[in-house]
């Protein structure tokens, strides 16, 4: 934005090349949605994205169910419905899928995958913990323990809750804790102690009793909330994750803890993240247990919205089983490292893996924010340039080891060691209209730092009707709904995209385009330096 305040972004209209396409004849075979359901693994199932303003999800879908399968799960703020195939045939799953994505208000169509918790589980063995030294959480604890004013969700197997080491600090959003969305009920406790530990493991972590004579430390006192998505298999399905991430942020988490994943993405969970980092949740995720690799760090990690933890070895060597990649965020202690198990396993156990890499993370995520006043957005910044180099490669480390003493220590405002991220911002906004499907708006902004850290594109457009944001980083030109580098696509008209250290040899290109519907917008840019 030039000195004289007036807005720097410009605009070109363009018109969308391709519109939706006329609705077939409605088929047979519809079932009233259910408000919940189990989250365990779901082969059969096929989850239906419905764009704002179209109308009730279940009623759009249930047009366009084919004889023998029904509609099983709704979930209205995500905008999306479960359809069932109970025949199983692969072949009808497919087939429904090439089909409804024919039609206007159906946003996506895919399968209902499946993401397991991201654990290497050893013998259970007891030993001294280092995972806490190694970030340094006990000097920062000179300073703050962290408290139950900050919220820490656990979306895993489910928290035993009444543990010892950790019944004082689970979060009283209700009186179990949190919600089980395998069961579907209001007590999100392991069914099978002696195989749902991983969530308590990840739990006692990120926050066990500390100074209280009991067993370990956590890496903080922060507040758990218990989601429980995964069976005791360790595996739960897209949209039972989605609808527990979903649940969190209505809770008012302010970390979400995904110690969980798989090598595909998935429409529905990407909207959940969305969900939870455009209301302001900090969301921390295994990179995956895929390693030695290059570039393979899986969902919901490699999603912009989630801060991606690789793991270390007490050494501070990579973890031989780390997955790695560009998106890797962060690094933590995921080798052997000890924390709280099921009374079924003796209490406590050391497991190893990316899943105890990333609760660390979120622990330290609970120290700063008693300690400092920051949003998700900022506490990323903070908590990457407090970060210490531990001499890997980026891919592998991202901005460094997370350090607990830096986080609570270091005054994100800058502390004269080159400034925070954010510390100087500047912010060009436009409105406008959209009529219909068929009509886009393209702008062009030039930057007004030189070495910017972070850029935010946010796009707040019409409740009923379905906008969505594409940028082109670099390119000098404007996206398509095709051709981009960045993107947002929700059900609805409320889009970010964040983009760190952006690439400022061009103008930044942005395009408005109507999915559906039409209503006036907003557009706005902040770009950030230190």
């Amino acid at each position: 934005m030039p000195h004289d305040g007036t807005p720097d972004v410009s605009r070109r209209r363009v018109l969308q090349l391709t519109g939706t396409a006329a609705g077939l004849s409605a088929v047979g075979g519809v079932a009233t949605a259910s408000p919940g359901r189990d989250s365990g693994p779901k082969p059969n199932e096929v989850l239906v994205g419905v764009s704002a303003g179209a109308g009730q999800p279940s009623d759009v879908v249930a047009q366009y169910v084919p004889s023998g399968a029904e509609v099983v799960h709704e979930n209205e703020t995500l905008r999306y419905v479960a359809v069932s195939f109970p025949d199983g045939s692969e072949e009808a799953q497919q087939g429904f899928i090439e089909t409804v994505t024919e039609h206007g208000p159906i946003k996506y169509a895919e399968e209902n995958g499946t993401y397991e918790a991201l654990y290497t589980p050893d013998d259970p063995k007891f030993g001294d913990q280092y995972a806490p030294q190694q970030v340094n959480a006990d000097d920062a604890w000179d300073t703050t323990l962290g408290s139950g004013d900050v919220t820490i969700a656990v979306v895993d197997t489910g928290i035993q809750y009444d543990h010892p080491d950790l019944d004082g600090n689970m979060s009283d959003a209700d009186s179990n804790h949190g919600y089980d969305f395998v069961d579907d009920d209001e007590d999100p406790y392991p069914d099978v102690l002696s195989d749902e530990y991983h969530g308590t493991h990840v739990a006692g972590i990120a926050g066990a009793e500390t100074d209280n004579g009991e067993g370990i430390a956590g890496t903080s006192e922060s507040a758990i909330l218990s989601c429980r998505a995964l069976d005791e298999s360790g595996s739960g399905s897209f949209s039972g994750i989605a609808d527990a991430i979903e649940y969190a942020t209505d809770q008012g988490a302010d970390v979400i803890n995904l110690s969980l994943g798989g090598s595909s993405g998935s429409s529905t969970l990407k909207n959940a993240v969305e969900y939870a980092y455009n209301n302001g949740v900090y969301l921390a995720a295994a990179a995956g247990n895929d390693g030695p690799c290059s570039d393979c760090v899986g969902y919901p990690a490699a999603y912009s919205e989630c801060v991606a933890v690789s793991a270390l070895d007490a050494d501070e060597t990579l973890a031989s089983y780390s997955s790695t990649g560009s998106e890797v965020e962060l690094a933590a202690p995921g080798t052997d490292v000890l924390s709280t198990t099921t009374t079924e396993r003796g209490d406590y156990e050391q497991l190893s893996g990316t899943s105890m890499a990333t609760p660390v993370v979120s622990g330290v995520a609970g120290l700063a924010l008693d300690q400092w006043d920051l949003s998700n957005t900022d506490l990323r910044n903070h908590l990457n340039d407090t970060a210490v180099d531990v001499g890997l490669a980026s891919n592998e480390q991202g901005n460094g080891r997370v350090d607990a003493y830096n986080a609570v220590t270091t005054d994100p405002s800058g502390d004269g060691g080159g400034g925070t991220c954010g510390d100087t911002s500047t912010s060009s906004s436009v409105s406008d209209s959209l009529s219909d499907y068929t009509d886009s708006d393209c702008y062009y902004y030039n930057w007004e730092y030189s070495s910017p850290c972070q850029v935010v594109v946010e796009l707040d457009g019409p409740s009923d009707a379905d906008f969505d944001l594409y940028v082109n980083e670099g390119t000098g030109d404007c996206p398509t709904t095709s051709s981009y580098t960045h993107r947002s696509i929700s059900t609805d008209s409320q889009e970010q995209i964040v983009i760190d250290d952006p690439d400022t040899s061009a103008a930044l290109y942005m395009l408005v385009d109507s999915y559906s519907g039409s209503g006036d917008y907003t557009l706005t840019i902040t770009e950030k330096t230190t």
